[in-house]
């Protein structure tokens, strides 16, 4: 099963996530299949994206969002069906 999660990237206590699709049962820091986004959580300015023709593909290929990943989606775009 696929999942649209992040992986976490950046300094110590400086936090940046990279969202991207992968198996589920892969290593947290493993190899993935594509990185659909970027997620800033020290930024002054918000950062934040995701591709929605991306994410919407990988979703409608049977792919399931984590929660975190899905409130990201929702802020940015509004609500996901």
């Amino acid at each position: 099963m696929l999942k649209i999660r992040l992986l976490r990237t950046g300094k110590k206590k400086q936090a940046s996530y990279r969202v991207i699709v992968k198996e589920a049962k892969d290593k947290r820091d493993g190899t993935y299949r594509e990185c659909i986004g970027q997620y800033y959580t020290v930024s002054a300015q918000n950062k934040t994206k995701i591709d929605k023709s991306r994410y919407d593909y990988w979703v409608s290929k049977g792919a399931q969002a984590t929660r975190t990943v899905r409130n990201i989606y929702q802020r940015l775009y509004g609500r996901s069906d």
